[in-house]
């Protein structure tokens, strides 16, 4: 059985950058370039039509940063950073970019990150949306939706509960409803959304609501005019 190509979108707003990753990339025949973009908002409206696999993305561009993208998209792909500063995507990724190649990239080093996304991509695909990115002052996370335990609401923004980190994201509750599988995300009341996943155990109280225990031991109430659409959800 043949290789699935790794569909690849070249973000730079430099004409040149973008011209020197095409020839680095015309080495790889299992890289099919879907499209370029100069812009962060450029790069948003492909995303979302093209899917592609794999950014590679510069992190300084005007009118919005790579950061800035990432942040702005429901279901982040795999990105590999390819910049003239290194140390800020260092720091800033040290947990979460597939890789950070520094400018000019070496046609070596672009290899071995083009490798890893070849291993990605020919194994199962995972759910959409695969991974959601967080920026949280100057840290960052790509977290697989897996990952997250727990959301919740704090204003305009909502606290992601994932491994020990509890980063606040620019989305509000409702907004992150409307975009994740009811199936696997469950709004438990007005401020909390639970990975049915992570529900260890469920244990009734008073006034026919439900308490759920999480894995790692935290409890959230359903209320009670939810608890039966909780039960319908989890098959109780």
């Amino acid at each position: 059985m043949s290789e699935r190509s790794i569909t690849v979108l070249l973000v730079d707003d430099e004409r040149l950058a973008r011209a020197e990753l095409r020839r680095l990339l015309a080495a790889h025949r299992q890289v099919d370039i879907v499209g370029e973009a100069a812009s962060a908002a450029e790069a948003i409206a492909l995303i979302s039509r093209l899917r592609p696999d794999l950014l590679l993305l510069d992190v300084q561009m005007p009118g919005g940063s790579g950061f800035d993208l990432l942040a702005a998209i429901d279901d982040a792909p795999d990105v590999i950073f390819c910049t003239a500063f290194d140390q800020y995507a260092l720091q800033a990724f040290e947990v979460s970019a597939l890789d950070y190649l520094q400018k000019p990239v070496q046609a070596a080093r672009l290899a071995t990150a083009l490798a890893r996304v070849g291993a990605r991509v020919q194994a199962a695909p995972s759910p959409k949306p695969r991974k959601i990115f967080i920026k949280d002052g100057e840290r960052c996370w790509f977290v697989a939706l897996d990952q997250i335990r727990l959301l919740e609401s704090e204003g305009n923004y909502t606290r992601v509960h994932f491994d020990a980190q509890q980063p606040l994201m620019l989305r509000s509750l409702n907004q992150l409803e409307e975009r994740l599988d009811p199936a696997q995300f469950f709004r438990a009341n007005r401020r909390q959304m639970v990975n049915l996943a992570q529900v260890a155990k469920v244990a009734p109280k008073a006034a026919d609501g439900l308490d759920l225990h999480l894995l790692d031991g935290s409890v959230v109430e359903v209320l009670r005019r939810r608890a039966q659409q909780f039960k319908a959800v989890a098959g109780l």
